[in-house]
């Protein structure tokens, strides 16, 4: 194997030294703004020091200095404000917690011993390389995450193509918002999350936020919608449970789990028989209305009351509370979107925007409040199955063709595109027979997780790269410590476009290196000696060129562009050239020149919609039920969801003191009418049991849920696994598995 320069070097992105460095939060897709301080142990009061952190004459200590979190109050999105996991999320740089060197499975013991970087690299690229000898170039496989920073995901996706020549790439973000990024292509021709900057949320009228429990998922950006009631806009929230955000609503449904959609069309229908169409807007601006139109009129407030629960009077209040406001918006999150049928359902509900004419306009329209930290860029940029960076098209010949010519190859070289997540994951030990992962936690994160845990001891090669030895590193031949956020240079794009720079604070440990440091020492072992640079700005750099003219156009964003604007918001092209122009807010105004430097896009749709004609496109379509209906073995429905002190598949929150005090673990939230019944008691175990396995955890009773419903956090592994229960079940556009319901019995358990 090829030795790479400088591989036993200081690891890249030095600590730019003590001075304080603005960055952004680990975690959610609100990229919280914070700065970071590094404090050597002499500067920083023993009272404050976390225990991993004291000297060596003080008991644990094993680092540098403290790492102090400090508000930056100028950032806008969270202009400050930081939840309990921003805060503590220097925690985990501590190495008491984190991996801090190579590891590597003895074929003598079996068990995962500490290596050398190069012994590592080396397994792991002849494991990837012999795999493809043996079995075909698709029977290597890549998995990332949403939470890899843009250059990252560019990088992996370029390394999976080019290197190893395989089709077989997806990554975790395929279960955050893949749906409504289907939708959104299918309506507007174009996939961000929101189209216009979250700020714009308190100055609408009303909005409806359809399964989200922001309160939780995001705290800081609950402001919004605080500032929106103070302004005297209306609230409306959409979830089967009574949650800390729907305590802030003006109104609360409550919909049976997976009948989002004939809620959706349920109101649609009530709009047009009310009369309260904007028939100048749907005229102008949209196309496909009369289908749409049918088949919400097939969708009766009573019908809808039936199979939803929701009383009729509730629907037509909330359309009163909808279309009375001058100006409207419907978020939506992972309730409607993780659903054997999200993609209609997402659909439904942006039909009831353009029909009200809430799009296209400024504080109006819909938007996807994305979950993983890059949920949005890190499928804009090539780690998606069928996607090139700049949210090209795998299968566009034009799209090949010029990203082929940014890497040096032909298009025909290219593969084609692959399965999609769930699919790959399901394909390990059969078609794909060795994998690279970095940055997710299948075993924990992914549905009917039992079997995925079982598809993954069964392949011939697999390695892993993350920052904590996680429960699906922990199964791997070849473990790969890496760098965190406040270690290493990059981007993340956030919920609402903006890609904004996170740089590093803090020189990773000795025995760390970044995943782009990684994949350049793999692309040469592989024989790829240039063309995976190491350096997170040459990878932009790249990357600016690769996306370059594609629906997601980074080419006019810069390192320093963002340090100084704050983030800019894509498409912003290398140049603003013809008619248009766009004031100080983003807001485009037609009729002037305007030649030079892109100011980039806040706010997108004003002028026309991205499709071919510019007009948005309603979507015909009707309820059907969920994969899985409650029956006489299965009575009763779960719904999974998050809670406000652990993040995803909790691999690193888990490891937080403080976090683990406030959610200890999982639980089963379930009525007092279905506890009665099953004779539980609070906090007595309870089974959840489906027709994929079965999750153990303490009863937690509550009113706050409907009594046909039962709720399950997802964050942890063991016997309170809630994905050991969830359904795989695909939707048919987004290939999206049905999180959010599935039918199960309850069952008391021992112990």
């Amino acid at each position: 194997m090829a030795h790479v320069p400088g591989e036993h070097s200081p690891a890249p992105d030095p600590a730019p030294g003590p001075a304080p460095v603005d960055t952004h939060c680990p975690y959610c897709s609100l990229q919280c703004g914070m700065t970071l301080r590094a404090l050597p142990l002499d500067k920083l009061p023993l009272d404050r020091l976390p225990p991993d952190r004291l000297p060596p004459d003080k008991g644990t200590g094993d680092g540098p200095g403290g790492v102090e979190v400090i508000e930056r109050t100028a950032f806008p999105v969270n202009r400050g404000a930081l939840c309990g996991k921003g805060r503590t999320a220097p925690a985990v740089l501590s190495s008491r917690v984190r991996l801090t060197e190579p590891l590597v499975r003895r074929p003598d013991s079996g068990r995962l011993e500490p290596a050398t970087w190069e012994e590592a690299l080396d397994r792991t690229a002849e494991g990837l390389a012999a795999t493809g000898r043996a079995h075909g170039r698709d029977a290597v496989g890549v998995f990332g995450g949403g939470g890899l920073t843009n250059e990252k995901a560019y990088a992996l996706g370029k390394f999976a193509r080019v290197v190893l020549g395989t089709s077989q790439i997806d990554y975790n973000g395929r279960f955050c918002m893949s749906s409504a990024a289907a939708a959104h292509q299918r309506a507007f021709g174009l996939d961000r999350g929101l189209p216009f900057p979250l700020a714009d949320v308190a100055r609408t009228g009303c909005v409806v936020l359809v399964g989200s429990n922001l309160a939780e998922t995001m705290p800081p950006a609950l402001r919004y919608l605080t500032e929106l009631k103070a302004a005297g806009g209306r609230l409306i929230v959409v979830d089967p449970r009574r949650t800390r955000t729907a305590e802030q609503a003006d109104l609360h449904l409550a919909p049976r789990p997976g009948t989002d959609l004939a809620l959706a069309l349920g109101l649609l229908h009530l709009v047009v028989a009310e009369g309260r169409v904007d028939e100048e807007f749907v005229e102008r601006r949209t196309s496909g209305w009369p289908e749409a139109r049918a088949a919400a009129m097939a969708h009766w407030p009573e019908l809808v009351e039936r199979i939803t629960g929701v009383p009729v009077p509730e629907l037509r209040k909330a359309v009163t509370m909808f279309c009375d406001a001058e100006n409207a918006m419907v978020l939506t999150a992972r309730g409607p979107e993780q659903q054997s049928k999200g993609t209609d359902t997402v659909g439904a509900w942006i039909n009831l925007c353009l029909a009200t004419g809430r799009a296209g306009r400024p504080l109006s329209g819909y938007g996807c409040l994305t979950g993983q930290g890059n949920g949005q860029g890190g499928r804009e940029h090539g780690q998606k199955a069928d996607q090139l960076p700049g949210y090209r098209k795998l299968a566009d010949p034009a799209a090949r063709a010029h990203v082929a010519a940014v890497w040096g190859v032909e298009p025909d070289a290219l593969p084609g595109p692959g399965r999609s997540a769930y699919e790959l994951l399901d394909a390990l030990g059969r078609d794909v027979r060795a994998l690279l992962l970095m940055g997710s936690n299948p075993l924990v994160s992914a549905p009917r997780a039992a079997h995925v845990e079982s598809r993954l001891r069964s392949l011939d090669f697999l390695a892993v790269a993350d920052v904590v030895l996680s429960e699906t590193a922990a199964l791997a031949d070849v473990v790969l410590p890496v760098a965190q956020w406040a270690e290493e240079t990059g981007t993340m794009t956030n919920l609402e476009g903006r890609v904004v720079l996170r740089r590093a604070a803090l020189t990773p440990p000795p025995g760390v290196r970044t995943d782009l440091w990684v994949l350049s020492g793999l692309a040469a072992r592989l024989g790829w000696e240039k063309g995976f640079p190491a350096d997170a700005e040459e990878v932009f750099e790249e990357l600016r060129r690769a996306s370059a003219g594609g629906p997601a156009d980074y080419s006019g964003i810069t390192y320093r562009r963002i340090e100084e604007e704050d983030g800019v918001f894509w498409p912003c092209p290398e140049r603003a050239e013809g008619t248009g122009r766009t004031d100080a807010e983003g807001t485009h105004a037609a009729g002037a020149e305007r030649v030079g430097p892109h100011p980039g896009t806040p706010r997108l749709f004003l002028d026309r919609f991205a499709t071919d004609d510019g007009r948005a496109r309603f979507a015909p379509v009707s309820h059907r039920p969920a994969a899985e209906e409650p029956d006489a073995a299965y009575p009763v429905l779960l719904t999974t969801g998050r809670v406000l002190a652990q993040y995803q598949s909790g691999a690193q929150t888990r490891r937080v003191a403080e976090l683990n005090e406030a959610a200890p673990g999982p639980y089963v939230q379930l009525h007092p009418l279905l506890a009665e019944r099953l004779g539980a008691a609070e906090g007595v175990p309870v089974a959840v049991v489906s027709r994929r396995g079965r999750a153990v955890a303490p009863a937690r009773i509550s009113r706050d849920i409907r009594p046909d419903t039962v709720f399950m956090p997802f964050h942890w592994a063991g016997p309170g696994r809630a994905n050991t229960v969830t359904n795989p079940a695909l939707d048919p556009v987004s290939r999206m598995p049905e999180f959010k319901v599935c039918a199960v019995r309850l069952e008391l358990a021992e112990g």
